[in-house]
Order: C-alpha cells, then sequence, then structure tokens
C-alpha cells in the first residue's frame, strides 16, 4: 500500500505600491490570505517618483491531506485536479 501527501495548488496575486521597501513589506504581510505564502515579490522603482512597487504572489501551503492506492499509477490518478502530491511513503 501507498500514502501520499497531497495538497491543493493555488495562488493569489497583489499589486502593491509603497513609499519605501518596509512599507511594503508591511502591505505584504497584511494582504497574505490565511493559509498562504509570500513565495514572490520582486521590488521596482517607480518611474518619475519616489516609491516601489511590487507584483506579490502568495501559493496556498495548508490543506493537505493523505490518499491511499495499492500501485504508483492508481496513486497519481487519485490525485485531484487543482492539487499536487508532496509525498509518498509505503504503508
Amino acid at each position: 500500500m501507498l500514502v501520499a501527501v497531497i495538497r491543493p495548488l493555488e495562488s493569489h496575486t497583489v499589486e502593491l505600491t509603497g513609499k519605501s521597501l518596509e512599507d511594503v513589506h508591511v502591505q505584504l504581510t497584511e494582504h497574505a490570505p490565511a493559509g498562504f505564502d509570500l513565495v514572490s515579490a520582486p521590488a521596482r522603482m517607480l518611474k518619475g517618483a519616489q516609491g516601489i512597487e511590487t507584483t506579490a504572489r502568495f501559493d496556498r501551503r495548508d490543506g493537505t491531506r493523505e490518499i491511499e492506492a495499492e500501485d504508483m499509477d492508481t496513486l497519481l490518478g487519485m490525485v485531484p485536479d487543482g492539487w499536487q502530491m508532496l509525498s509518498v511513503r509505503r504503508a
């Protein structure tokens, strides 16, 4: 028997503009949805003005569950659309 841990694949993006990196950082923590982690937020200087802008991407990291099957092919077929397999172990 094989047991796999799976989790949903979901992303959320938000455009932010701030006066400084510290300001943008505060906004990032305020905009982080529950269960999501910040995975990318490249900073860009505003053209013709003082400030920084970013497109932040948050990915879901919660909601794991286990699925079981006799073989790897069956296990792979059981992973729902919009989910990813994190690990597999023998039970």
